[in-house]
């Protein structure tokens, strides 16, 4: 009788203790995986934001690339990518921090700081030479990417 008391606590005992191992395994899998998982998410975050500012100021070319239609002219202290369209301009430029978007009259006198914010970025620097519009941009992730868009509007293109 007593033999079985001491087999029935080892039991217990022994169950328990493969119990805790297993927890200690699971607890290691998750919080390693929840590891890998912030990681490929700051990853994505920063690839996101880079993509996406080069991807806005492509788009934003390739809309207005017509005989005319696209030209790099200071603004403020800085060059502004311009988009010219029946009597309005659209001016797209860096600020303070940030990649701003500015659309008014062409006559229209406006300051950079009247411009509405598209996105965080640290720096913008644009050039147009023979009709290759040269796009170096560092978004706020400090990561440094150049884009080259050839207009098709070819002449038409304004440096």
């Amino acid at each position: 009788m007593k033999r079985r008391g001491i087999q029935h606590h080892l039991d217990g005992l022994l169950a328990l203790v493969l119990f805790g191992i297993f927890a200690v395994c699971v607890l290691s899998v998750l919080l390693t995986g929840a590891r890998a998982y912030r990681r490929l998410t700051d990853r994505d975050q920063a690839s996101y934001s880079r993509r996406t500012c080069a991807q806005y100021i492509a788009t934003r070319v390739r809309q207005a690339d017509c005989l005319g239609g696209v030209s790099v002219e200071p603004f403020g202290d800085t060059n502004a990518l311009t988009f010219t369209e029946d009597g309005f301009v659209t001016r797209v430029y860096w600020h303070e921090g940030y990649l701003m978007e500015l659309y008014a009259g062409e006559d229209a006198e406006l300051a950079p700081e009247d411009g509405e914010r598209i996105m965080e970025a640290e720096s913008l620097s644009l050039s147009v030479r023979r009709g290759l519009l040269t796009v170096d941009l560092t978004g706020d992730s400090g990561r440094p990417d150049r884009l080259f868009l050839y207009l098709r509007s070819g002449r038409g293109a304004v440096s």
